[in-house]
């Protein structure tokens, strides 16, 4: 157990490094509203920085529109990419039927899923690894595993700006 502690703590700590990494310019990060709508209707939203962008597609039901945030982030050496979706509000009341996001323009990293984000008193909750793939420039839900609840999904993508 002292293991999976000390791995997890690892990667937040890796996680906020790299996090740290980027320059709060306009040009280089930014962060978008936009609305999650129910229906069963596949949905795309897509942000970019410079030639790198990121789309998140899904299929949701039940509820009304709710409100989630995008950031998307270039480091100060264009060698990393950053995706974050989230609802801020922490958990989704929204059941997922699907989900997958796309780095274009880099190969994934480091990417995880959530089934509700921290805030008020609570702690991300990550998804299972069986509930998501992580493949070079997606992060889809897996057929038959996923639990169709979502709140956050985060990926970074090493650029190919250092493969010339």
């Amino acid at each position: 157990m002292a293991i999976v502690n000390n791995l997890c703590v690892f990667i937040n700590v890796s996680f906020l490094l790299v996090v740290l990494s980027f320059s709060a310019s306009a040009e280089r990060q930014k962060t978008v509203e936009f609305n999650v709508k129910p229906g069963g209707v596949v949905h795309t939203f897509t942000e970019a920085v410079k030639e790198y962008e990121c789309s998140f597609t899904y299929a949701s039901q039940g509820g009304t529109n709710e409100q989630w945030l995008m950031s998307v982030g270039l480091s100060d050496d264009d060698k990393l990419f950053s995706c974050s979706v989230w609802r801020p509000q922490g958990k989704s009341y929204l059941f997922f039927t699907q989900f997958k996001a796309e780095l274009k323009g880099t190969k994934i990293k480091f990417a995880n899923a959530y089934s509700q984000t921290a805030g008020a008193g609570h702690s991300d909750v990550p998804l299972k690894p069986e509930e998501f793939t992580i493949g070079e420039s997606t992060v889809t839900h897996t057929d038959g595993k996923f639990s169709a609840q979502l709140s956050k999904l985060t990926a970074i993508g090493q650029t190919r700006h250092d493969e010339l």
